[in-house]
């Protein structure tokens, strides 16, 4: 997707965006500051880029790619906007009868009256042919 005759190229991102640069022939990833550093444009190139946690508003993150020609004149831009979306499965962990986000007996079970843990139902029958 980069513009003809552009080079190498160079990542801005919000505080919320983590990003990633794989260049081919190097197995280490590295994580492209927020601004400044330039990578040269070489096709096998992949960026990576993630959220850290869920958004406020829709599109309330952004990464930007500029692109630059031999030299390092600037070509153009691409902009991707972002909005993480945060999943939690919430259960009754103390089975007291109250949903709860973080309890902290959420990521383990003991059998029991006295146990804690979520309890899962199933359902894996056939609902249509």
């Amino acid at each position: 997707a980069a513009p003809a005759g552009a080079v190498s190229f160079s990542v801005k991102h919000t505080e919320g965006v983590s990003v990633e640069v794989a260049c081919r022939g190097q197995a280490e990833v590295r994580s492209a500051p927020g601004r400044g550093t330039r990578w040269p444009l070489d096709e096998g190139t992949v960026l990576r880029f993630s959220m850290s946690r869920a958004s406020t508003e829709v599109n309330d993150n952004k990464v930007t790619v500029s692109f630059y020609a031999e030299g390092g004149q600037p070509i153009n831009q691409a902009r991707v906007f972002l909005t993480g979306i945060g999943i939690s499965l919430d259960v009754d962990a103390d089975r007291d009868g109250v949903v709860e986000k973080n309890n902290p007996n959420k990521a383990s079970w003991t059998w029991g009256s006295e146990g804690h843990g979520a309890i899962l139902l199933v359902s894996c029958d056939k609902e249509s042919p």
